[in-house]
């Protein structure tokens, strides 16, 4: 499994198309797009998108999706600006306003059922609602103050704090999963 940045650009268009609207405020589809992971390693042990999470001061992230809205990538190279445009007054924007879900086929079933089970919950909050309730230790353990910088949050932190019975076996297959990919990976280049 590898990053992939069209997936991530596509479900931040389901999250802004069930808001309703063009576009998200950028710290809110952050947020959500943390939980949507989370309530996936809730329900099937494993996230939605394959990254690294990270502890910010202003609670966790997906990094690379971080990033990717941040403008740290190129995102014509990837697919990401066929859905979203680069952020402006602190929200991020559907490319194209006639985007439908229809457009968005890189996400699975079991992928928008647990953006749709974030929005129910979450998608009334706005971004600072949201982003005390993820600093609060009773809703996301796994999530440490990184005194102004950003500490990683493993995996396996995460199956923890959300019950994930038999974290470890899920670990195991995670760790397989990556290096048949990084198998695949070596064996393309060659």
């Amino acid at each position: 499994m590898t990053y992939e940045p069209k997936k991530a650009a596509q479900l931040i268009a389901y999250l802004i198309l069930k808001a309703g609207g063009q576009s998200l405020n950028v710290l809110k589809a952050v947020k959500l797009v943390y939980l949507v992971d989370r309530e996936s390693i809730k329900k099937f042990g494993f996230p939605v998108l394959d990254e690294k999470r990270c502890s910010l001061p202003h609670g966790p992230v997906n990094s690379l999706t971080y990033s990717y809205i941040a403008g740290d990538y190129n995102p014509d190279e990837c697919g990401w600006s066929d859905f979203l445009r680069d952020r402006e007054n602190h929200n991020i924007a559907l490319a194209d306003p006639r985007l439908t879900s229809d457009d968005l086929d890189e996400l699975s079933e079991a992928d928008v059922a647990c953006a749709d089970a974030v929005w129910e919950r979450f998608g009334h909050m706005n971004q600072w609602q949201l982003r005390d309730w993820t600093h609060d230790p009773r809703n996301v353990p796994e999530w440490e103050d990184p005194k102004g910088g950003s500490t990683e949050i493993p995996l396996q932190r995460i199956l923890h704090a959300v019950g994930v019975e038999n974290a470890e076996d899920f670990l195991d297959v995670s760790r397989s999963l990556q290096a048949i990919d990084r198998a695949f990976e070596k064996a393309r280049v060659h």
